[in-house]
């Protein structure tokens, strides 16, 4: 093994047989603020600049990653043994519980320890291959699953956490911050969604969950601001068609958007890398 060789092993973290560069944590210490969407879109754009990507939906109780792919109905594929295979979405490696539900309205109800020794197998079990990123995609709030997560992985991993503008939502995830910082999990930026619309009508923006409110919170928990994402109706219906904007919608102007806050989350990971 060549000294490079030998460096970049210690700076990734062993998932299955292979190894990720680098782990992204997707948080919100709210519901409804749509980190799923942010976190499938993130994993999708960075698989379309050419890395190898895997996607880990780690909201048991509500996946919607599957939906957002179009991979509903999808199983995980097996080697009969202990090996696990992912769904795929074009190059894009996803594992996701609902892929393992015998039926698609079954209730996932799990106490602490079930989580932990599920995020585990997911981790440990699934042919991830080698990646450059491992996306993470945590339920809201910091509790059982974010915590496993954050105790499972290893260095080099960063925290991005989305937001919306009002208030009741950014006090909630100034929690998330708070919560990175007791797991020693590094924060690689704030992302506030939702941000303003375009009217249809006459140009004009139309402020309907506000805006400004998570540059704000990240200027007072000393993290990055990334950007902002609009609320756009494109986005919300290409979500519940199973068609990733950043995928099938390339010329729109949340499509460039996301991509301005996709390069500065890839500059944020490799200033984390970069310490290691």
């Amino acid at each position: 093994m060549s000294e490079h060789d030998q460096e970049e092993q210690l700076s990734s973290f062993s998932v299955g047989s292979g190894i990720a560069r680098f782990v992204i944590v997707v948080l919100s210490g709210k519901g409804g603020v749509g980190k799923s969407t942010v976190a499938a879109n993130l994993a999708v754009g960075l698989s379309l600049q050419g890395h190898e990507v895997g996607l880990l939906d780690m909201d048991f109780h509500g996946p919607s990653i599957p939906g957002m792919l179009g991979l509903k109905g999808s199983r995980l594929g097996s080697d009969g043994e202990s090996r696990i295979d992912p769904a795929m979405f074009g190059s894009l490696r996803v594992v996701s519980i609902d892929f393992l539900l015998q039926n698609r309205d079954d209730a996932v109800i799990w106490r602490g320890p079930m989580k932990a020794g599920i995020a585990r197998q997911l981790l440990e079990s699934v042919e991830w291959g080698d990646l450059d990123y491992l996306v993470v995609d945590s339920p809201p709030g910091t509790g059982d699953e974010p915590l496993s997560i954050a105790q499972l992985i290893s260095d080099p991993a960063g925290a991005l956490i989305v937001t919306t503008a009002q208030g009741v939502s950014t006090d909630d995830v100034s929690r998330s911050i708070t919560f990175c910082r007791r797991v020693e999990l590094p924060v690689l930026g704030v992302v506030e969604n939702m941000s303003g619309m375009q009217c249809p009508h006459c140009g004009g923006e139309i402020e309907l969950f506000g805006t400004g409110g998570g540059e704000k919170m990240a200027a007072g928990m000393g993290v990055d601001f990334l950007g902002r994402i609009p609320f756009d109706p494109g986005i919300l219906s290409s979500s519940d068609q199973g068609r990733p904007f950043v995928y099938f919608d390339s010329e729109s102007s949340s499509n460039m958007t996301f991509g301005g806050i996709l390069e500065k989350l890839i500059e944020a990971a490799g200033k984390v890398k970069s310490k290691e």
